[in-house]
């Protein structure tokens, strides 16, 4: 793993990614106006994640959240009230986790740079410290610069975050909406190599697949032995309690795997499987079994994710509080 992550950030330097710029954001934007924030953010970060080794999946769940619905805003973090069901009310969304700590760094940032660094450069830059943790680096880049938004609609949020239900037709058209490509489709369901999914969200594939009303009719696409053993921890369709890692042979740790088991028919959600539905992303697929394509792939498509519908410049603004908008 090491060897190949020292090609990889060779890799980056001879081809120029380590400055790249998406729009108006950029390396190191807070360089002047706040010029230890990244720092504090990963300190705070990997001292988390030192105590608790799921927290990388849940702050790269957020990212992507936050992404899918009005771009990289940080309107995920923002609170329902009276009059407004948020992001946070969406189904897909009650399982997220790290609230607490994305405030926590709010916290600190607004101690030492007041209204400064905005809540939607921290998600970004909360799951790339948090997945670096296992490699003591950072492992991809993240151009700063975003501003928050200031709306937040659970309705929005069910009609754009991509569900593990769907075919690849959909799943195309998801990211093909937020300009990525069915690459970038494949290589950031890669992510799907560390963190849970719960029951509630595949069993549909273990009982009554096709309306049969048959207990032993299993989505046919998914491997019989990891049928069996996925019945063994979710033993009804009502269960949404239990959670099984989507990747079990490392579940904790950041790699390749989810393309090996993928291979193997063992992707755990419809969405993984649809993967294999496709020759364009088959054929990614098979490229990504090779580590350092991975990583490389990996760290250009999480940047692409991460200006998706970016606010900046005069636009938006940097709220005080993370889940509250500026009064």
């Amino acid at each position: 793993m090491n060897t190949n992550l020292s090609s990889f950030f060779i890799f980056l330097a001879v081809f120029g990614l380590l400055g790249v710029c998406h729009g108006q954001l950029r390396m190191h934007f807070y360089e002047e106006s706040c010029p230890h924030a990244e720092e504090i953010v990963k300190e705070i970060i990997w001292n988390r994640v030192a105590c608790n080794s799921t927290l990388p999946a849940k702050f790269l769940r957020m990212h992507f959240h936050d992404c899918f619905v009005r771009g990289c805003d940080g309107s995920v973090l923002i609170d329902s009230t009276p009059n407004n069901l948020a992001e946070k009310a969406a189904i897909p969304n009650l399982s997220l986790a790290g609230f607490d700590i994305i405030d926590e760094v709010k916290t600190e940032l607004e101690k030492t740079c007041p209204g400064i660094v905005s809540c939607a450069d921290i998600v970004a830059l909360a799951a790339r410290d948090s997945v670096s943790y296992q490699f003591q680096r950072p492992i991809w880049d993240v151009l700063t610069g975003r501003r928050d938004g200031i709306i937040s609609s659970e309705s929005e949020a069910l009609a754009n975050i991509p569900s593990p239900s769907f075919n690849f037709t959909t799943l195309k058209q998801s990211f093909a909406n937020k300009s990525l490509s069915v690459h970038d489709l494949v290589v950031l369901s890669g992510g799907h190599t560390i963190g849970v999914g719960h029951c509630n969200f595949f069993s549909n594939r273990l009982y009554n697949f096709t309306g049969k009303n048959d207990e032993n009719d299993v989505d046919p696409s998914l491997n019989s032995t990891y049928a069996t053993f996925l019945k063994t921890q979710c033993k009804s369709l009502s269960n949404n309690v239990t959670t099984v890692p989507m990747d079990l042979g490392s579940p904790l740790s950041f790699d390749n795997n989810y393309f090996n088991i993928l291979k193997q028919n063992e992707g755990l959600f419809q969405s993984d499987a649809a993967l294999l539905t496709d020759g364009e992303a088959t054929y990614n697929v098979n490229e990504l079994l090779n580590s350092q394509n991975f990583f490389t792939e990996f760290a250009q498509s999480i940047m692409r994710m991460g200006a998706i519908q970016v606010l900046t410049g005069s636009s938006g603004e940097i709220r005080k509080k993370c889940s509250v908008v500026n009064p």
